[in-house]
């Protein structure tokens, strides 16, 4: 089974780049333009550029903290030594960062680098690194965040996967075991077209086996599955009636989930009057239009049985498909299941 991983958001990095934009480059260059001793000249609205670059290479040493230290604390709930090593970080780093910045600049300014030897006053006051701390704190906040809802997503669907994995493995011994039973029926009877019917099942379990393994599969395909069913189980009770028909004008072009409608129609066959009956019927449409697939299955119901008679075994399918539609469509699919008038029938509506 392939691994399909889920995209993360890039909310975070957005939100980063917005913290460095606004925060250090407006905020804390005025922050320093402040410090500045006198009166700005010349450039009144952006005076002395080279304060925005002295302004980033003086918060550098968030990096570390946002990126590495705080969300690997935050991960293993080692929330006490967070806040030790916050408060020592913040109270150290800052200052020892900004002297070596100061430094840099001042050596560029005595090699001829006139326009940098403009430096605010050297502040040993913790206001700075506060509101650093409170900005990046955030950034890591989010970060943590969104990590975490991207990994639970993806376990979510790494889930939901192994489900369905499982779902197509309890369906195909479940859909060999009844179409061997037909054809187990036609062989005792000596038909004629038993040949024809092992070639039929063999398409089917050629399907079953090999396509049905896709997420997806082309809807033209299903319909040509679920007509050669029919086509078989129509040649075993050749009395009854039994009719499968597809309609709409995009049946090629849209995708399904592998053996979606299977448990609908095998539980119309499994319980339906025809095997005991000629005058009775299992009729199954599919039609697609904008934005809709609709299947209907009907079938003759057996005559309800004494109150003592135990219940037959079975439902595996019926289970099957509501939690298959939980998973490929929450919220956008109708299932009903009704019974009138000696009648059984199994209408689902997707809206895709």
């Amino acid at each position: 089974m392939q691994k399909d991983t889920v995209r993360p958001s890039r909310f975070p990095l957005v939100f980063e780049a917005l913290i460095w934009v606004i925060y250090v480059g407006l905020y804390k260059y005025s922050a320093c333009v402040n410090q500045v001793p006198g009166h700005p000249v010349g450039h009144p609205n952006f005076p002395y550029p080279h304060l925005c670059v002295y302004a980033f290479l003086i918060t550098l040493y968030a990096i570390p903290y946002y990126r590495w230290l705080m969300p690997q604390l935050l991960q293993r709930r080692r929330y006490w030594l967070l806040l030790l090593l916050t408060l020592l970080y913040f109270w150290q780093v800052p200052n020892l960062e900004t002297g070596l910045v100061i430094k840099l600049f001042r050596y560029l300014a005595s090699h001829g680098f006139n326009s940098l030897s403009t430096l605010p006053r050297y502040w040993g006051s913790l206001d700075l690194p506060t509101t650093d701390l409170i900005a990046f704190s955030c950034v890591a906040f989010v970060r943590v965040a969104f990590e975490s809802e991207t990994r639970r997503r993806q376990i979510e669907k790494e889930h939901a996967a192994l489900q369905l994995e499982q779902l197509k493995a309890q369906l195909q011994p479940h859909f060999l075991f009844n179409t061997l039973n037909s054809i187990y029926g036609l062989s005792l009877a000596g038909s004629p077209e038993t040949p024809r019917f092992i070639l039929l099942l063999s398409e089917l379990m050629r399907y079953v086996l090999y396509d049905s393994g896709k997420e997806y599969i082309k809807l033209a395909d299903e319909v040509t599955f679920l007509k050669n069913y029919f086509e078989l189980e129509q040649r075993k009770y050749e009395g009854a009636s039994i009719r499968f028909t597809a309609s709409g004008a995009d049946l090629g072009a849209r995708q399904v989930p592998p053996l979606l409608w299977l448990p609908l129609v095998e539980n119309s066959f499994k319980h339906g009057r025809h095997h005991f009956s000629d005058d009775a019927s299992v009729e199954a449409t599919l039609t697609a239009a904008a934005g809709t697939l609709r299947f209907v299955v009907e079938n003759d119901m057996l005559p309800s049985p004494p109150p003592a008679t135990p219940r037959r075994s079975g439902g595996i399918g019926l289970e099957n498909i509501k939690r298959r539609l939980q998973l490929y469509y929450p919220g956008t699919h109708e299932l009903h299941l009704t019974e009138h008038a000696g009648r059984y029938r199994a209408e689902l509506i997707l809206h895709v």
